[in-house]
């Protein structure tokens, strides 16, 4: 049975991560399920919790941008441009390719990945204790993220080891933008609308 907490002490969601558990967050847009990338079988255990097909690749929250050159990421002009705006940190997600620089071991066989810096106080103090996170939507593999912990819990295929409960969410996604093509390609609308995109990249 998971822990459930309303006012988590970020140093308990440090200690729960470090020792590979799996952690229910709010984040600014949908509840999240957070991993260290440090922990193989934390990361197994996120993709059965979600029923989550493996070849389906985790995104990443950062800190902030300066936590990308560790990664080996790619930072293209487009993605730059987007990075600028005013919806980061906040609700727009980007991928990136690989700049041929080294890489984490967990990064390892990928082409690129979707990143993304939250605008949410306690998310941004727990990153840069931690470093970059694995966190994904909080549901059941191709079902809409629900609004309220409750509701997600019954979707999961087991419990999280800790619940951080931040009340009702907007249920809206982050918008995904994939910088690795040219034209950058909206890949999901969330809630910022692609024409909102477009004229960021006009």
């Amino acid at each position: 049975m998971a822990d459930s907490v309303k006012r988590p002490r970020i140093e308990n969601v440090v200690a729960c991560l470090r020792e590979g558990g799996v952690v229910l967050v709010p984040t600014d847009t949908v509840y999240g399920l957070a991993v260290s990338p440090d922990h193989p079988d934390a990361v197994e255990r996120l993709f059965a919790l979600k029923r989550r097909p493996f070849h389906r690749n985790l995104p990443v929250m950062v800190a902030d941008l300066d936590a990308l050159a560790p990664l080996g990421l790619e930072r293209t002009a487009a993605m730059d441009r987007l990075a600028a705006s005013p919806f980061v940190p906040g609700a727009l997600t980007l991928a990136v390719g690989f700049s041929g620089a080294p890489r984490p071991a967990w990064l390892m066989g990928r082409d690129e990945v979707a990143f993304r810096i939250p605008n949410h106080p306690f998310l941004l103090d727990l990153l840069r204790v931690m470093g970059p996170l694995l966190v994904t939507s909080a549901n059941g593999h191709g079902l809409v993220t629900p609004e309220r912990v409750d509701n997600i819990l019954p979707q999961l295929s087991g419990a999280p080891d800790l619940v951080i409960d931040g009340g009702k969410l907007s249920g809206d996604p982050s918008t995904l933008v994939n910088c690795r093509v040219d034209p950058p390609r909206v890949e999901r609308e969330g809630v910022i609308p692609e024409k909102t995109i477009r004229e960021l990249l006009a």
